[in-house]
């Protein structure tokens, strides 16, 4: 039994997309034992949104973990991942557009304001909403993203995204997960790696598996139009930062967020806050130790 209510829900454009809903739980929290759990107010939401190639599956650990704390929480399927429906304009996937999807996703559940956790490329999407209507976005974690990033990681990312291969078994499923991520998770388990697969991917008609996502999200990246820096993305990130609590996790052996990337946006914005995750790259689960418990704390000082 899931721990979470799916929701459905048309866009602008008439696409249906999909979202996890999990309720608050403040009692479970209580029973778990989190100092914090008694003190969260409850009326702010927080939601969730993941990465280019990821939808939200990624969360399914970290949400539930949140909720408990007393906090209700959304994690969004974007457009063309997961269970939302495939864009058949791949211009369409673009942090503007996905920014739209969110407010007509927070507008059908009568939401004016929630904390972001934004994870790579739902960190753009967060910086984006920012600059467009700073009073939906309360507070923000930004996983791993800002508005300088890395050429080094981002060709990478481009490397694989749209190109994935169509598995015969999990078991060749969990192999392709780990040859991508290797890198950024070198302690990560087999289970773990078996784990992702079943997030990533699943069965095609044809008794193959398919990519949870449409290849075509990656065209952006091949035809360069995502640069790893612009004048708008700073200014989105500063309207974040100086109007709202923001707290940036960095993995440590990150390749999209360096330490150049890092050290330019603690000085851009000296009041945002900063956790590093030791031995994990792009982008951080948000489950490990140091950046659950600064999210945590972080949490508890938005009202």
């Amino acid at each position: 039994m899931s721990n979470y209510t799916e929701i459905s829900f048309t866009s602008d454009d008439g696409l249906r997309l999909s979202a996890r809903d999990y309720a608050a739980g403040a009692q479970a929290g209580a029973a778990a034992g989190h100092a914090d759990a008694a003190h969260l107010p409850a009326h702010l939401p927080v939601l969730c949104l993941h990465g280019l190639t990821r939808n939200a599956s990624d969360f399914d650990e970290f949400a539930p973990r949140v909720a408990a704390l007393g906090r209700r929480v959304l994690a969004l399927d974007v457009r063309g991942r997961g269970r939302s429906a495939r864009d058949p304009d791949p211009d369409n996937y673009n942090p503007k557009v996905y920014a739209n999807d969110v407010e007509t996703l927070l507008n059908g559940l009568g939401i004016e304001r929630a904390i972001f956790v934004g994870t790579s490329m739902g960190g753009l999407i967060t910086m984006t909403l920012a600059a467009r209507n700073i009073e939906r976005v309360a507070a923000a974690v930004l996983n791993d993203i800002g508005p300088v990033i890395s050429a080094k990681g981002l060709a990478r990312i481009a490397g694989y995204a749209g190109n994935s291969p169509r598995p015969a078994s999990w078991g060749e499923a969990a192999d392709v997960v780990k040859e991508i991520n290797r890198c950024a998770f070198p302690d990560n388990p087999d289970s773990e790696w078996d784990k992702w697969a079943r997030r990533a991917f699943e069965p095609d008609d044809d008794g193959r598996l398919r990519p949870r996502y449409d290849p075509n999200i990656a065209i952006s990246l091949r035809d360069g139009k995502l640069r790893p820096t612009s004048l708008g993305a700073r200014k989105a990130f500063r309207a974040l930062t100086g109007q709202r609590p923001t707290l940036l996790v960095r993995g440590a052996l990150s390749d999209l967020v360096e330490t150049a990337q890092a050290d330019w946006m603690r000085r851009a914005a000296p009041s945002m806050e900063y956790v590093e995750v030791p031995n994990v790259g792009h982008a951080p689960m948000l489950t490990e130790p140091p950046a659950f418990d600064a999210i945590a704390r972080f949490l508890a000082r938005v009202v």
